[in-house]
């Protein structure tokens, strides 16, 4: 009786077989009773998952693992297969291509000749060499589809099978059409090479590679540009060194060729400061500038001087008095300009802006004759004027014009001296003259300017009859005064205006022009002192 009463009551066999732990089944059930009415409601107590009728509880944890594994072994698997699938297929692939390469090579060569003019009137040399590189090209097409990992190497072996010389004979314009027809072809025979389930893969893969080879030709052509264009630079500036140091070399004119001089009717030499931008930046803007004037230079950056020959049509002999350079005595060439003269004037003004903006409206352009306004630059001085935006702050020398790149040295070696001695004319024009610095470069001990000056003014005057001489000689001693030179020669004034403007039109200075007037005394002085020592 007393065992009837403690144990707790019999559970159904369904509660029994959860997966509760034992200390939850020892538990017998909480009873439900109702409140009473009025007390505060409870929260009712949990009820079982089972007893609610909810699904049971997962499976344990090593049951789920074994499950887990088995899934990733058999996925594994399926990949594995399907990954040897796949690269038998792809190498399948490969395959083809690479038995089909020697006649893609061909009908890419065949309608190269039928497509491109150009092609079948190069030599035999260089259309063996095209033939070549599209072999080439290719064969790196069937490593490319094996190897796309490499894919930037591979593409770039492509032109090292080429010569050298390929390069220079075939332009990138060339090149560009070389391997649009070259890829046409492939294009055009994928279909009949790959089955057409591989058919849209290839031709992806072709359309990437040839990406690829484009790329890597703009490579190699603008590594030749650049090695090409340091060549010339140094080319040029050896040139210029051979110029300004009056070398008479045979290869001197072969050498200006090879950079593009084409032996302009007359040359100058333009002398300025060095800017301070790197000299190969210098030499670009220098070009820039000369084409845009319809000019030919040679140019470099010399001991911090920037020195250009420039060539063109230029006057090499101009009135006296207006402002243009003129030569000094050269080989083949006369003096005809004052040597005073500097200024620029208006109108070689205006013709310098034509010259740099090709406006038709502006003065002195010329038609050419396939229709294209051509800018004339008539003058050194002129040439100057659209030279000199590339040289640094201070003076701008021009040299006397020569007649060739031969006679050029003599020019430069007067824009030099000229260019050494312009601080002592503080008022000198930008753009100036050599000759218009030639008493300044006669007083520094420039034997060229002293003999200039004494050739082309004191014996012209003294030749001329010894009143002139004399006239001109006593105005200048006198501070260029009329009233005193007639009372000390006792003349009238009209006849000492008289010889003085006889004098001018002789030696070609202007007596009434301070700067042309000191040029007269400084070649009177030193004629005298010639005479003296004769």
């Amino acid at each position: 009786m007393l065992d009837a009463v403690t144990q707790p009551p019999a559970r159904p066999a369904s509660a029994r077989a959860d997966g509760s732990p034992p200390s939850a089944r020892k538990q017998p059930a909480a009873e439900v009773t109702s409140p009473p009415p009025g007390s505060p409601a409870e929260p009712s107590p949990p009820v079982p998952a089972q007893a609610a009728g909810l699904d049971p509880v997962a499976p344990p944890r090593d049951s789920a693992g074994r499950n887990d594994s088995a899934d990733r072994n058999d996925s594994a698997g399926r990949n594995d297969s399907a990954g040897r699938t796949d690269a038998a297929t792809n190498d399948a692939v490969i395959r083809r291509i690479e038995r089909a390469s020697g006649l893609l090579a061909n009908k890419a060569v065949a309608r190269m000749s039928e497509q491109l003019p150009w092609y079948p009137g190069m030599s035999a040399r260089y259309r063996a060499d095209i033939q070549l590189v599209v072999q080439a090209g290719i064969a790196s097409f069937v490593e490319w589809c094996r190897r796309p990992e490499h894919a930037r190497e591979l593409s770039s072996d492509v032109f090292r099978v080429a010569p050298r010389e390929l390069v220079r004979a075939v332009t990138f314009r060339r090149l560009v059409d070389l391997v649009r027809v070259a890829v046409e072809t492939i294009e055009a025979e994928v279909s009949n090479i790959v089955d057409p389930e591989h058919e849209q893969r290839v031709l992806n893969d072709v359309l990437r590679y040839s990406r690829d080879i484009a790329f890597a030709g703009a490579v190699v052509y603008a590594r030749v540009a650049e090695e090409r264009g340091a060549w010339d630079a140094r080319l040029e500036a050896l040139v210029v060194d051979h110029v300004v140091r009056g070398d008479q070399d045979r290869a001197l004119s072969s050498r200006a060729a090879a950079v593009g001089w084409r032996n302009p009717p007359a040359v100058t030499v333009v002398v300025g400061a060095a800017p301070p931008q790197a000299p190969e930046a210098v030499v670009d803007e220098v070009h820039r500038l000369a084409r845009s004037g319809g000019l030919e230079v040679l140019t470099s950056v010399h001991n911090q001087r920037l020195v250009m020959i420039v060539g063109g049509r230029f006057r090499t002999t101009d009135g006296p008095g207006d402002g243009t350079a003129a030569a000094e005595p050269h080989a083949g060439g006369t003096v005809a300009a004052a040597p005073g003269a500097g200024a620029v004037p208006r109108e070689a003004a205006a013709r310098a802006v034509a010259a740099a903006t090709g406006d038709p409206n502006r003065p002195n352009s010329r038609r050419r004759a396939d229709g294209e306004l051509a800018p004339s630059v008539e003058s050194a001085l002129a040439a100057a004027e659209v030279l000199m935006s590339a040289c640094g702050p201070g003076p701008v020398v021009v040299g006397p014009v020569a007649a060739d790149l031969a006679g050029a040295a003599e020019s430069a070696r007067a824009a030099i001296a000229a260019a050494d001695v312009v601080a002592a004319w503080p008022a000198a024009p930008r753009p100036v003259t050599a000759r218009a610095l030639l008493p300044e470069r006669a007083l520094a001990g420039d034997e060229g300017a002293r003999r200039a000056l004494i050739d082309e003014v004191y014996l012209p005057l003294r030749d001329a009859g010894a009143p002139l001489l004399e006239t001109a000689g006593t105005y200048l001693d006198f501070g260029a005064s009329l009233e005193a030179t007639a009372k000390a020669l006792y003349l009238h004034p009209n006849t000492v205006r008289y010889r003085l403007r006889k004098a001018s039109e002789i030696c070609g200075l202007d007596t009434a022009d301070h700067r042309q007037r000191f040029t007269l005394h400084i070649a009177l002085l030193l004629g005298r002192l010639d005479s003296s020592h004769a």
